[in-house]
């Protein structure tokens, strides 16, 4: 079996494969409470947190699965990018799991897993385009192969996700941003207000929206008796529409009709829909994880684990440091 491992930020997964890719069970702790009072990720008490959890979190997945610790034939686990401290609890225990059972270790970049994650529930083929969307990340890539990505375009400033936290935080709504915007845009009516739509017409690949971010407290400060729903509703839909068009457009650039977006951000509701009402106007398949697949958690690790151990891309255990994964261009 293959045990799989995330821990690059404030969520600790955990998970168990059958060799064949079967993916057994998964299981997740999440540190939103602990970080809700801050407005935002502590990488202290988070890597503290994940110290604490990782192991017990482990014993669990092992008993609930009647599954031996010496049973487990491979250890895969996230290497970056993320909080090196988190990082590291994960890292040094996957290491010492390999040491003591002589297993190989399988060094898994966290990016390339988010996006690989669709392949626990769909069959999607290579090559297509990729949307990563999250707090820490909002990219896109040319997906060729399990080891084959191209970098198209990135962020030149925040995230997507970070984005709608800072936004939250300056509504005064709390943290995590994104699922209580989500709500309160429900409320509301995009285009009762004005927002930017950063590098929309830009030819190229690259997102930016701290601007878009800094629009909605020059508005606040013209307007402070703004409707906060329709303000979540206009910024929703001006950050949809730019990843969307952004996307979509690369994908008819390079001639190819699939679409894989990924990430937490992918979870959104107005997203998934505009994505999918755009992409269909234009004979591209847009395919989702499902919510539980696009936040951090073990089972996307295991997923690209899972082809990375039936390839044999193993590591050292005593010279291989933390890394990022390094991405390709065209």
């Amino acid at each position: 079996m293959l045990l799989a491992i995330e821990t690059s930020c404030d969520e600790t997964g955990v998970a168990l494969f059958t060799k064949d890719g079967k993916l057994v069970k998964h299981l997740l702790y999440s540190q939103v409470a602990l970080h809700s009072p801050f407005g935002g990720i502590v990488p202290e008490i988070a890597s503290r947190k994940q110290l604490e959890v990782l192991p017990p979190l482990t014993e669990k997945l092992l008993k609930d699965c009647s599954v031996k610790l010496k049973e487990v034939e491979a250890v895969a686990v996230t290497f970056g990018p993320g909080l090196i401290g988190s990082l590291l609890v994960g890292v040094s225990f996957a290491k010492a799991l390999c040491f003591r059972f002589n297993i190989p270790l399988i060094k898994v970049d966290h990016l390339q897993a988010h996006i690989t994650a669709i392949f626990l529930e769909k069959s999607v083929e290579f090559p297509f385009i990729a949307l990563l969307v999250s707090g820490g990340h909002t990219a896109i890539f040319l997906v060729k192969d399990w080891e084959e990505f191209y970098l198209l375009g990135h962020t030149r400033d925040d995230a997507a996700g970070e984005a709608f936290d800072k936004v939250a935080k300056l509504l005064g709504l709390g943290y995590p941003g994104g699922p209580i915007i989500s709500k309160l845009a429900e409320k509301g009516k995009p285009g009762v207000l004005q927002l930017p739509r950063p590098l929309i017409e830009d030819p190229g690949f690259d997102f930016s929206f701290s601007g878009l971010k800094t629009a909605v407290l020059n508005l606040l400060k013209k307007n402070p008796e703004v409707k906060p729903e329709d303000l979540c509703a206009e910024f929703e839909e001006a950050i949809a529409e730019v990843l969307v068009k952004k996307t979509l457009s690369a994908a008819e650039r390079l001639k190819i009709n699939r679409v894989v977006v990924a990430g937490g951000v992918a979870a959104n509701k107005k997203l998934r829909e505009l994505f999918k009402n755009e992409a269909s106007k234009k004979g591209i398949t847009c395919e989702f994880p499902s919510p539980e697949f696009c936040t951090d958690n073990a089972a996307m690790v295991g997923a690209l684990g899972i082809k990375l151990w039936e390839r044999k891309r193993f590591v050292n255990l005593l010279e291989e440091p933390y890394a990022r994964g390094s991405y390709l261009s065209l």
